[in-house]
């Protein structure tokens, strides 16, 4: 695995947890333990690159509010020592994600090889169809 760019690493301390009561079934525990984490991050003041951030913003995802907050909810594990860290991961793929400049599509022409290809495909096609007709007067 290649090594990570240092600037598009997440810093621990731009991100913001929250201690929230975890949802679903758990027994006795689930109402008394806060183990579930949401993690704020907010993409305008972080210090990754402008191009990276610009990019970030423009994702159509649910979880980042229209103020450019990435807002994550972690409750899959029963600590919040392993829900942070599930957390952090989480994050860190979506700004990896996002990380590498997208190419952009050169539009290019059919061969003239492939347009006779296709024209012979669709008259022999044309054959087949023409031979399932009935016979005319």
């Amino acid at each position: 695995m290649a090594a990570r760019d240092p600037a598009l690493t997440v810093a621990a301390g731009e991100v913001e947890f929250t201690a929230i009561r975890a949802q679903g079934a758990g027994g006795q525990n689930v109402n008394k333990v806060s183990s579930a984490l949401q993690l704020r991050f907010d993409i305008v003041a972080s210090s990754l690159p402008e191009a990276v951030k610009e990019r970030l913003r423009a994702l159509s995802d649910r979880r980042i509010t229209s103020d450019g907050v990435v807002v994550l909810k972690a409750q899959r594990y029963r600590t919040q020592e392993r829900n942070r860290a599930d957390a952090l991961e989480r994050l860190q793929r979506l700004v990896d994600g996002v990380a590498a400049e997208p190419v952009v599509r050169r539009p290019t022409r059919p061969t003239r090889a492939s347009q006779r290809r296709r024209l012979e495909d669709k008259t022999r096609h044309a054959r087949i169809k023409a031979l399932r007709r009935t016979v005319g007067e």
